[in-house]
């Protein structure tokens, strides 16, 4: 009988040294430039001390465990500072660096319309799997801004009551 070898160029020879090693298998990730850079390189980092600190927001992404803080100055209506702290991943930073970006020396107006597309957008795009991080930033933004407007109200109630 005529026995049948099988063609060896559809098998692997471990024993063939110039093999090229296969990547590893699994998600992969790719950030542009300016994603990366921003993750290497956050704008507007660190905190803000109260006394200086107009608004605050502490937001997080149970899903992820993604937690961002995020403190605002407002002078005239307008944000003069901004400063936050991230607890994330690569895209969670990126994103977060690039809302700061975005409204710093806005008004609060301005500032409380940007959205998460436009970080994407800022940013020149980032995985469909991490766009959930630019909601990170934005959703911080509005709420010291929020912040900053409840306090603002109280202290225009607090004043409108000393004068009664």
């Amino acid at each position: 009988m005529n026995e049948k070898k099988p063609d060896t160029e559809l098998y692997d020879d471990p024993s063939d040294e110039d093999q090229e090693t296969q990547p590893a298998q699994g998600p992969v990730l790719f950030y542009n430039d300016l994603v990366v850079d921003h993750f290497m390189n956050p704008r507007n980092v660190g905190e803000m001390p109260a006394d200086e600190a107009s608004g605050y927001a502490l937001v997080g992404d149970p899903s992820c465990g993604d937690e961002m803080k995020l403190w605002i100055r407002v002078a005239s209506d307008r944000i003069v500072d901004i400063r936050f702290k991230s607890f994330g991943c690569p895209g969670a930073i990126a994103t977060s660096s690039m809302a700061t970006t975005l409204a710093l020396g806005k008004t609060l107006e301005e500032a409380a319309v940007l959205t998460d597309d436009d970080v994407i957008e800022a940013l020149g795009g980032i995985p469909e799997d991490k766009k959930h991080c630019s909601l990170l930033g934005i959703n911080a933004l509005q709420k010291a801004i929020n912040d900053y407007q409840l306090k603002k109200m109280m202290q225009h109630t607090e004043e409108t009551d000393d004068l009664s």
